[in-house]
């Protein structure tokens, strides 16, 4: 299961820039709004130790690594909901993604021309979840609409749906988004057909200057925006579109020289995706052989069947057993012989829910 997210937010904030630096994927970045019309998409390998600890104890023909997809979605402007700024495309992109990455502007630069003519974390953020919450009422009032016509026959699937999204649209019409309601697990897959913006898990990433990069606390806008995240039960990640677009024409080893100097300990697009991960409660397990070693991204709490079913729906369907090794056990183990031979490797069931860091053996037949 691949990880898709979309990065929003006000033209001329830096996502172009962004993207293009944690993905190098050449998306045109320019000094003027709309310069991102389609979305870009970029896919970017999720950096993991213990899978290179992990090859190099196995010495595999590859190494595979799970990924990240991010989508630049062209910046939005008050009025997006009502199709400014080709506002009704834009947000059509943002539908199909997992998680969303709200961009904010937090460095001042009189160079870089700003859409509302100053720098305002706070309006900037307010004008997006705005038209954010304005297209999923529109979205969910069109369904009220044929929800209601379906309730009067006495179909009780219409009847639950319609007061879901009764207590949903109360909440949209006073400005609060739709994850701020509380639904259900199964409340949330009656509407999930909708794809609701507003559901959709949001993580801030302040965008800040070189020169704050590494003490951002003391930049009042950073603070700001953390305000404004936590209030919302949301996390909040500080890069710098500049440092990472460095960061992308160097080594590896010049990086972390780079990120030295800087004070830092990991990239920009490190802590974007540890938080993302975070924010979607996902996990990685990984699988070992000859042939290649491989990382998996799955929800946390998954079953070692379904875990299965992600590398095919045949493991899932002809599921015997797992053979699993904890990473930690395998490493100080030293090899998957030495894990078996001290009984370290395990023999799970398919009610066995798989760790983060778990090596797994999948045994099926079909």
């Amino acid at each position: 299961m691949g990880l898709t997210t979309g990065i929003v937010g006000l033209p001329n904030v830096g996502k172009s820039t962004l993207f293009n630096a944690i993905t190098q994927a050449g998306a045109e970045s320019a000094n003027y709004p709309f310069c991102t019309i389609d979305p870009n998409v970029g896919v970017v390998d999720v950096p993991d130790e213990r899978l290179e600890r992990l090859a190099e104890m196995v010495n595999p023909q590859r190494i595979v690594p799970t990924s990240v997809q991010f989508v630049d979605i062209a910046g939005l402007v008050k009025g997006a909901s009502k199709g400014e700024g080709l506002g009704n495309k834009f947000l059509a992109h943002i539908r199909e993604v997992d998680a969303i990455i709200h961009l904010v502007r937090c460095f001042e630069d009189e160079n870089i021309t700003h859409v509302s003519g100053k720098v305002d974390p706070a309006s900037d953020i307010e004008t997006i979840n705005l038209e954010l919450v304005l297209a999923d009422l529109e979205t969910v009032e069109k369904r009220l609409d044929r929800v209601a016509r379906q309730k009067k026959s006495g179909d009780k699937l219409a009847i639950a749906e319609y007061e879901i999204l009764t207590k949903v649209q109360e909440a949209l019409a006073e400005g609060r988004p739709a994850r701020s309601v509380g639904l259900t697990e199964e409340e949330k897959f009656i509407i999930k057909s909708l794809n609701l913006l507003t559901m959709k898990k949001m993580l801030y990433a302040a965008n800040v200057s070189e020169q704050d990069v590494a003490h951002p606390e003391k930049n009042p806008h950073v603070q700001t925006v953390k305000e404004i995240a936590m209030s919302e039960g949301a996390d909040i990640v500080t890069v710098s579109a500049q440092v990472e677009a460095e960061i992308a024409e160097l080594d590896e080893e010049e990086r972390k020289l780079f990120l030295a100097e800087l004070g830092l300990e990991t990239s920009g697009l490190d802590r974007l995706i540890a938080a993302a991960y975070r924010l979607l409660g996902l996990i990685t397990y990984f699988t070992a052989g000859e042939k290649e070693v491989r990382a998996w991204t799955i929800r946390e709490g998954t079953k070692a069947p379904q875990a299965a079913g992600v590398i095919h729906s045949d493991f899932e369907r002809g599921f015997i057993r797992a053979e699993v090794v904890g990473y930690q056990d395998l490493m100080a183990a030293g090899s998957l012989v030495q894990a078996r031979e001290k009984g370290l490797l395990r023999l799970e069931g398919k009610d066995y829910v798989v760790q983060d860091g778990d090596i797994i053996t999948f045994r099926f037949a079909v």
